[in-house]
């Protein structure tokens, strides 16, 4: 039997966050430009040439908080460089978008996706606060894009795709890119200070969480018409979509209580608005999705559960259970409540035992039921152990703040 940590001493979360970053760096920098983004679990690159925004915003997240974490300069170095390719390669010549997909410096994929843009966001924001200065003034550039491209005032929340040239607006409306949105947000006040990326952080999070909420059994689901409808049929016969699979998901239910819970403790003494709600509803989220996700013979969350909250996808996926012990901590920090403390012990020692790879180092992507790789491909687009390494540092914050209260 493994010997597991203590999970609950910064000193063990920020030593695993650095043996997680240890196999990115410095393998992932391309000295062509940009990251590699498609790791095999021993580390070897399986595509070269592919860069999706996803994985190339991640990188600058991940190399930001790791050059603030442990003062290496050779993670600043692998910040700019990352910086740089957004910049460079995926930003249109003229600033009015971001390329999804790009192969061998080629634009494989043009459309445009709040989604990807968010991450943009989120990205210029954390740069800034790992001393980048010349990304302050592109937080407010990619934020004045969205809000041009993808905001709509009556429905206070971002659409979801268009078409490169913006001609064409899906009729697609997702919650996930407005989850993302606010998290990026959070971040550009942050780094900013400047109060409306926090109101229209606040904004997004009442209207998913309450509005569309109450459209949906009180919980949040994915997949909405253009009138923010919920579309309960939408890629039904796709469950496993990487970015709009169907069911209510448990991880974004914890995500969206670590989000509500950071919204909370930045809004206090700045926001007019009323804050009560949103404690409470960090606590339901959470609750419903560690009651109905977790899969009591295998352990660990399930991805998806049935509009009747039964588990119909079994699959367990890396970034579920991060997210899910990171807000685990931070309501455990906020409330008291030693119950929050036992699911992330739970979360924590099921993921150290099953997910984390201590060999070669970072998680394993996803599981099946009974826990076995699906495949040896540790991190393809979009993974780049963001969720991971995250989840870790938002841990040691709330631990920080416990020890201070």
């Amino acid at each position: 039997m493994t010997t597991l940590p203590n999970f609950r001493s910064p000193a063990v979360l920020l030593d695993h966050a650095r043996h997680t970053m240890r196999f990115y760096h410095p393998r992932a920098i391309d000295p062509a430009g940009g990251m590699f983004q498609y790791f095999k679990d021993d580390g070897s690159v399986y595509d070269a040439t592919h860069r999706h925004l996803v994985s190339s915003t991640r990188f600058v997240f991940t190399y930001a908080m790791a050059y603030r974490h442990f003062n290496d300069p050779a993670y600043l170095e692998g910040l700019k460089h990352a910086v740089k390719f957004v910049r460079e390669a995926h930003r249109a010549p003229d600033g009015g978008g971001y390329a999804w997909m790009l192969n061998g410096g080629a634009i494989e994929d043009g459309t445009q996706h709040a989604y990807g843009e968010a991450f943009v966001l989120l990205a210029y924001a954390h740069a800034t606060m790992a001393g980048v200065e010349e990304a302050r003034q592109w937080i407010a550039e990619a934020f004045d894009l969205m809000e041009k491209r993808f905001w709509n005032a009556a429905d206070g929340l971002y659409a979801d795709e268009a078409s490169q040239d913006w001609s064409e607006l899906s009729t697609y409306r997702g919650q996930n890119a407005n989850m993302h949105a606010c998290e990026a947000l959070l971040a550009a006040h942050q780094a900013t200070g400047e109060r409306r990326y926090l109101e229209r952080a606040y904004t997004v999070a009442f209207n998913i969480t309450q509005r569309q909420a109450e459209r949906c059994g009180g919980l949040i689901w994915e997949h909405y018409d253009t009138e923010w409808q919920p579309d309960w049929k939408f890629n039904i016969d796709d469950p496993e979509n990487l970015f709009r699979p169907w069911g209510y998901q448990p991880g974004h239910f914890t995500e969206w209580a670590k989000l509500l819970v950071m919204l909370e403790a930045r809004g206090k003494g700045t926001l007019d608005q009323d804050l009560e709600w949103l404690l409470p509803t960090a606590e339901r989220l959470f609750k419903v999705a560690v009651e109905k996700g977790w899969d009591t013979k295998n352990g660990g969350l399930a991805y998806s559960l049935a509009p009747d909250l039964t588990i119909c996808d079994y699959h367990k996926y890396f970034w579920v259970q991060a997210e899910s012990a990171a807000a685990a901590a931070m309501l455990a920090q906020r409330t008291g409540n030693e119950e929050y403390w036992v699911w992330y012990e739970r979360l924590w020692a099921y993921s150290w035992t099953h997910f984390v790879d201590h060999e070669y180092g970072a998680w394993y992507r996803i599981l099946d039921r009974e826990n076995r790789k699906l495949s040896d491909e540790k991190s393809p687009a979009g993974k780049v152990d963001y969720h991971t390494m995250g989840a870790c540092y938002d841990i040691v914050a709330a631990l920080t703040k416990a020890d201070h209260a």
